[in-house]
């Protein structure tokens, strides 16, 4: 029962971590309709953002506290998202209103070219660390309980309550805020949010702010674990089956896709690698998203799709 436990909040830690990183992929489908090909790269960037920043802030400002060069450098990196989410609607999404969901998805696919391009030129292509302070060392719980202890990350356990926390102020904001339901009613149809006086230009500088600011938190967590490198965009790969299985649509479903994703891969790995043989952690969400797929192509929550003619 110990070893349960165990991998069950192991997988619960790390489905928390994935349902961060498909949030950004729902912010932007909410709001445009369009499949975000960026967002992994905007994880990349964000985190070089906050590395960089964050070695540059001591050596000019003398500044010797890490956690005021944390928050700085945090903040400058949200203020550098802000200005990168101005640019893209300015200079893309601006010309691209009312056109097909194919030029929206190419011109995604297009920003995640230059973002990748821009970021090794204006702070470089080594491997960076950021150092949030979260503590390294794994500790025992529920010692009287179970004989030994069940072993976590305190690591990820700090890291699911900052992802826990983003999630819930992210679903508050879509829910009770005329903002949120204003992205809601963009996503659904640019002319008729244009006719009743939503302004299109603005909606889409928010939702690829926040998607930004969601993107700078799980690029701080994840490279604070795995240090910063240009492999780090491929982390967007993992959310993949996470919003196949809760949905493109859904926020809630990006949470509870990712627990779900999380905790059957812990699990499938302790327990069923010995029958199916090792590495069934890599291709267990990738099949259990195309088993979805078979049967429930909107996700677990997402919403059905009905054409009218």
């Amino acid at each position: 029962m110990g070893i349960f436990l165990e991998t069950l909040i192991s997988g619960l830690m790390a489905g928390t971590l994935y349902s961060l990183v498909a949030l950004g992929f729902v912010l932007i489908f909410k709001a445009s309709g369009v499949f975000n090909f960026s967002q992994g790269v905007l994880v990349l960037f964000a985190a070089l953002a906050m590395a960089r920043f964050s070695e540059w802030i001591p050596l000019y400002t003398g500044i010797e506290s890490m956690m005021v060069t944390n928050v700085l450098a945090f903040l400058a990196a949200a203020l550098v998202m802000l200005v990168l989410s101005f640019g893209i609607e300015k200079l893309v999404l601006r010309h691209l209103v009312n056109q097909e969901g194919a030029a929206l998805l190419m011109a995604t696919l297009g920003i995640s070219y230059f973002l990748e391009g821009l970021g090794q030129t204006v702070f470089g292509d080594n491997i960076y660390t950021i150092d949030i302070g979260l503590p390294k060392d794994p500790a025992f719980i529920l010692e009287n309980v179970f004989e030994g202890g069940i072993l976590i990350s305190v690591e990820d356990l700090y890291a699911a309550m900052i992802a826990a926390a983003l999630v819930v102020a992210l679903t508050l904001f879509f829910n009770k805020t005329p903002t949120g339901r204003a992205l809601r009613a963009v996503a659904d149809d640019h002319q008729a949010a244009q006719s009743i006086g939503i302004p299109l230009n603005r909606i889409w500088v928010i939702v690829w702010f926040v998607a930004g600011i969601v993107a700078l938190v799980a690029g701080m967590i994840w490279g604070s674990k795995l240090g910063v490198q240009f492999s780090l965009s491929a982390i967007a790969l993992r959310a993949l089956p996470v919003i196949i299985l809760g949905g493109l649509t859904s926020i809630p479903g990006a949470i509870i896709g990712g627990l779900i994703i999380g905790v059957g891969e812990k699990l499938s790995e302790i327990f069923l690698s010995e029958f199916i043989g090792g590495g069934i952690e890599i291709w267990f969400a990738y099949v259990l998203a195309l088993v979805v797929l078979l049967f429930r192509p909107q996700g677990l929550f997402g919403e059905k799709i009905i054409d009218r003619v």
